[in-house]
C-alpha cells in the first residue's frame, strides 16, 4: 500500500458532513520537527491556517539525549527563534572514548547545548502559538485522503498534513508507509545524574561489547546530567537477556560514578533504514522520517531542519507538496546521508572507529570535521577518508600479525 489508508465513506459520515473548515497545513505532533513544520509555515504565509496536534500537553518528557549542537541553533534562528535556549550553558567541550580506548579530548569549534525536552519542546510549542499556529490536545486515528483534502478523526480537514509524531508515527502507519527496519534501529535508555556544577564537558565512552553501542554523560548546567547507553536492537535482542537489564546494566558499568534516576527507553530509527518521506498530501519529518544520525544519534538537528522544509512545502507547494519536500531535503541532506550511510558500515568495524578517534585527536580539523559529520550535516573529503581508513588498515594488521 502506497497511498494513505482511506476510509471507507460510510465511516463516522455525520461527523465527517459538518466539515467545511479547512486548515492550510496539520501537523500531528509537537516536538522539534512539527514547531519547526508550524514556525517555517507561518513565517512564510502569516495568514496560513495552521493547526499543530499533539496526544499530550507541554511541558512534557520526552526520552532523549537533549542535545542540540550548534547546527541546531543555526535552524532556531532560521526559524526566527535565535534566542530561545540562550539561558542554558554552552557545553564547549567535548570528549570521546572509542571501542578500543582511544581518546579525544578538545575543545569544539562552536559550543553544543543540553536543554531538557521538558522545556526545549514547550517553548517551540508556546513559540509556534505565539506566532498564530492553533495547538490543540488530539490523539489522531484515523487518516482519509479526498482529493486535495486530508481528513483526521472523520472532523479535522487539511491541504497538507505533516506527521512529527516519532518513531512510532501513527500517521505514518495510515500513510501505509513501513517503519525503519530493525537492522536500522537503535534502543536507548535516558537518565539524569548529578554532577558538579561546573561541568561542562560532553562525555561519550563507547563499548566494544555489542558495538555499535556507547554511553553519555551531557551536563545540562544545573548540577544535573542527561546520561545514557544505546545500542542497535538486534544487539541487544541477541543477548537473549531483558532489554532493562543490559541496558540499565551496560549504563552503569560504564558510568559507574553517575548513577542515573528517571530512567525511560526509547526506539532511535536510523538514517540508513528511513522510509520515503511521505506519500501523496502527507509529508514525514523528524524521527517519524528515520532521521536520526546512524553514527551519534543525534537527531534533533535533522528534525528542525526536516520540519523546516516541510512547512516550508506545505505552503509554497500545497499542489504537489511531496515533491518539493524530496527536492528540499535532497538539497540540504543528500551528500550527508551518503556519507553517514558509508560511515555507518563502516563503523561496523570498532577498529575503524579506533582510528577515526585516533586521528581527531592528532589533528584538530578532524576533530572539527566529525563533529560536523556526527551533530550537522558534514560530508567527509577523500583525502581524509583515504587518511582513516589506511590507519584502519595499518592496526588490522598489526593485529594480525
Amino acid at each position: 500500500m502506497t497511498g494513505p489508508r482511506r476510509v471507507p465513506h460510510g465511516v463516522r459520515r455525520g461527523r465527517l458532513s459538518r466539515v467545511d473548515d479547512v486548515w492550510d497545513l496539520i501537523i500531528v505532533g509537537g516536538g522539534p520537527a512539527g514547531s519547526a513544520a508550524a514556525l517555517r509555515a507561518k513565517q512564510l504565509r502569516p495568514d496560513a491556517r495552521v493547526l499543530l496536534l499533539d496526544k499530550a500537553d507541554f511541558p512534557r518528557d520526552k526520552a532523549c539525549g537533549d542535545g542540540i549542537a550548534a547546527h541546531g541553533r543555526d535552524e532556531l534562528a532560521l526559524l526566527g527563534v535565535p534566542g530561545l535556549i540562550d539561558d542554558h550553558r554552552p557545553a564547549r567541550r567535548l570528549e570521546v572514548v572509542s571501542p578500543g580506548g582511544a581518546r579525544v579530548h578538545a575543545t569544539v569549534a562552536r559550543p553544543n547545548y543540553v536543554v531538557p525536552r521538558m522545556v526545549f519542546d514547550a517553548r517551540l510549542v508556546e513559540a509556534a502559538r505565539e506566532r498564530g499556529v492553533e495547538v490543540r490536545r488530539h490523539n489522531v486515528r484515523e487518516m482519509d485522503v479526498r482529493g486535495d483534502r486530508v481528513v483526521l478523526d472523520g472532523a479535522t480537514v487539511g491541504r497538507v498534513v505533516v506527521g512529527a509524531d516519532g518513531a512510532n508515527s501513527v500517521v505514518r502507519r495510515l500513510a501505509g508507509l513501513p517503519p525503519s527496519p530493525p537492522r536500522h534501529t537503535a534502543i536507548a535508555v535516558r537518565g539524569y545524574a548529578d554532577v558538579p556544577a561546573d561541568d561542562d564537558v560532553q562525555f561519550i565512552a563507547m563499548q566494544r561489547d555489542g558495538w555499535p553501542a556507547y554511553a553519555w554523560s551531557f551536563p545540562v548546567g544545573d548540577g544535573t546530567a542527561n546520561v545514557g547507553f544505546g545500542m542497535l536492537l538486534p544487539r541487544l535482542r541477541a543477548t537473549g537477556l531483558p532489554g532493562r537489564q543490559v541496558l540499565h546494566g551496560r549504563l552503569a558499568e560504564l558510568l559507574p560514578h553517575l548513577p542515573a534516576r528517571d530512567l525511560r527507553a526509547h526506539h532511535l530509527p536510523l538514517s540508513p533504514g528511513r522510509p520515503r518521506p511521505g506519500a501523496g498530501r502527507v509529508l514525514l519529518a523528524g524521527d517519524a522520517a528515520g532521521l536520526i544520525n546512524p553514527l551519534t544519534g543525534e537527531g534533533i538537528y535533522y528534525a528542525l531542519l526536516s520540519g523546516r522544509l516541510a512547512g516550508e512545502a506545505a505552503v509554497t507547494a500545497p499542489g504537489e507538496p511531496l515533491r518539493a519536500y524530496r527536492r528540499g531535503l535532497r538539497g540540504a541532506l543528500g551528500r550527508h546521508l551518503r556519507t553517514t550511510d558509508l560511515l555507518s558500515r563502516a563503523a561496523q568495524s570498532p577498529g575503524f572507529i579506533d582510528a577515526a578517534i585516533t586521528t581527531a585527536a592528532r589533528r584538530r580539523e578532524v576533530f572539527d570535521l566529525l563533529v560536523d559529520v556526527g551533530l550537522g550535516a558534514g560530508t567527509v573529503p577523500l583525502p581524509l577518508a583515504y587518511a582513516v581508513t589506511r590507519r584502519w588498515l595499518a592496526g588490522a594488521l598489526a593485529n594480525a600479525r
